[in-house]
């Protein structure tokens, strides 16, 4: 994933809720995640908000599992594609 689709989909989650289909490292298997790092949408699921050190340049990201109510994390070079919902 290019600097402008990582910083595309980073400020797509902190704008609202975003699908993420990537590949687990662990299993191989695809994984369909509705995700968000919305301010709004994290206090109204009782999460504390703070993404830390993640930013557009990370590797990595971190987001709310929306399905799971818990935080999950994804590698970029592992997405397989994204939208808004």
């Amino acid at each position: 994933m290019d600097k402008n689709e990582k910083e595309k989909l980073f400020k797509a989650l902190k704008n609202g809720t975003v699908q993420v289909t990537f590949q687990k490292i662990d299993s191989g298997e695809i994984r369909v995640m509705p995700c968000t790092l919305n301010p709004l949408v994290l206090e109204a699921h009782n999460v504390k908000y703070s993404i830390g050190n993640i930013t557009s340049d990370s590797e990595h990201f971190a987001a709310w599992a929306l399905d799971k109510e818990a935080w999950r994390s994804f590698r970029l070079e592992t997405v397989l594609g994204w939208e808004v919902l």
